[in-house]
């Protein structure tokens, strides 16, 4: 059974890059959002098992944590799993505190605790 990831505010390349290494080691289907708006009407006509924020979106630059805050806060889906995609502990910090769960960087992209991590979400 494929689990559904939404990834939000990634550039093209590196949306490529996370969505192959995704398919590599798990059986999923990853839908795209450039904007926060894009986003919730996926949220709301989709069930999702992961959800990933870039920190900064790259469509308009603005914040992923106010996504990330905004879907923390709300009953229908903060049961949703959340990461953020960031290369600084301070931020992955910022949104464990926030109510996702600790993610990952471009950079740790392949890295064993990448990996662990995602596999405690997507099996």
């Amino acid at each position: 059974m494929s689990r559904h990831v939404l990834s939000i505010g990634q550039c093209v390349p590196d949306q490529s890059s996370i969505s192959s290494m995704l398919q590599r080691h798990f059986e999923v289907v990853v839908s795209t959002a450039d904007y926060g708006k894009d986003a919730f009407e996926l949220l709301k006509s989709h069930e999702f098992d992961l959800i990933l924020i870039n920190r900064k979106l790259d469509a308009d630059y603005s914040d992923g944590m106010l996504i990330l805050e905004q879907i923390t806060s709300d009953e229908e889906l903060q049961k949703i799993p959340v990461m953020l995609v960031s290369n600084f502990a301070d931020w992955q910090e910022k949104a464990v505190a926030a109510g996702a769960q600790y993610g990952f960087g471009k950079a740790a992209l392949n890295a064993p605790e990448t990996l662990s991590r995602l596999s405690e979400v997507l099996g």
